[in-house]
């Protein structure tokens, strides 16, 4: 064969492999869902912080880069289960406006769990999935121990909803999608145990009735959980010392520093055992997080898999 053919031919096919490649990267459709995925944003949450910084580090743009059609709309930081569920509502009809599409999934870490719960309960038939990641569903200890020490006093109870609404406020302020009033004694009642059994006596679907089993899909609806049950992950994170002060609320109850195991149990429990602490959980900070653990970024792009498999 002539050397200028030969030469030609093997340059042809490097661009073939080449441009097969970059093909492959936009036409990657494994967590292509049929439904858009909406990310649901727990207590002290948003959307971005200077629209740079989402409040699930690096999981947007990964699972858009999979296939997914992704939205990370932005509720009150600090406010109850329904006022935040309200807003996500009306959020979450924008969306289906926005994608002309008939139905979402919802995934909520934290409170972004009885968030989206809320959704799910008012508009059945436009939510296919309710997935939650250390989801507040029986209450935690944390938002006990606080309620308790604000109704020791005036003094206490200043403090105690200061500086949470404080700390709110300041997210509020930095975020993307800002605007929203704080409200802490509703949002920490939402979250002690005795407002999270009120809350699941008006939206049952999905809580089990057993105290640390499973719940069962309902309405046409898939609902899944997992969390982690770590503390000290990784001693460069500047949050993890008040997580774990934090974590003593449990009086030696597997938990993640926030949400206790039993109570963030869901319809199908993936898993409960994750080596990560309550922010591990969304990759923050900045994806800090145990040397050995498993990246969230790559469960949630599985999960995403896994509803893609379920008709979702």
């Amino acid at each position: 064969m002539n050397k200028n053919v030969l030469l030609s031919s093997v340059i042809a096919l490097s661009s073939l492999v080449s441009l097969s490649a970059e093909a492959a990267l936009f036409t990657n459709t494994y967590a292509k869902t049929k439904y858009p995925i909406v990310l649901v944003h727990g207590l002290f949450g948003f959307s971005k912080i200077g629209n740079a910084v989402d409040y699930f580090y690096q999981v947007p743009a990964d699972l858009k880069n999979n296939g997914a059609v992704v939205f990370t709309p932005q509720v009150a930081a600090v406010n109850s289960n329904e006022a935040r569920g309200e807003q996500l509502l009306t959020k979450v009809q924008d969306i289906l406006a926005i994608s002309g599409a008939a139905k979402i999934n919802l995934i909520g870490h934290s409170q972004g769990g009885p968030t989206a719960r809320y959704v799910a309960g008012v508009i059945p038939t436009r939510v296919a999935s309710v997935s939650t990641i250390a989801g507040v569903h029986k209450g935690t200890p944390v938002a006990d121990v606080l309620l308790g020490l604000a109704d020791m006093s005036k003094f206490t109870e200043k403090l105690v909803f200061s500086i949470t609404e404080g700390i709110g406020g300041l997210v509020d302020g930095v975020s993307s999608e800002g605007g929203y009033s704080q409200d802490a004694r509703a949002s920490l009642t939402s979250l002690s145990t005795k407002g999270s059994l009120a809350f699941n006596a008006k939206f049952p679907a999905g809580v089990p009735s057993t105290a640390c089993g499973e719940g069962t899909d309902k309405n046409g609806q898939k609902f899944y959980s997992w969390m982690g049950t770590s503390q000290a992950t990784n001693p460069l994170d500047p949050l993890e010392p008040f997580l774990i002060l934090a974590s003593a609320a449990f009086l030696g109850e597997d938990n993640d520093t926030l949400v206790g195991r039993c109570s963030s149990h869901f319809g199908k429990v993936i898993k409960d055992n994750y080596a990560w602490n309550h922010l591990d959980e969304v990759n923050q900070v900045f994806g800090l997080r145990g040397v050995l653990s498993a990246d969230p970024v790559d469960v949630l792009r599985q999960h995403a898999n896994r509803l893609k498999l379920a008709g979702l």
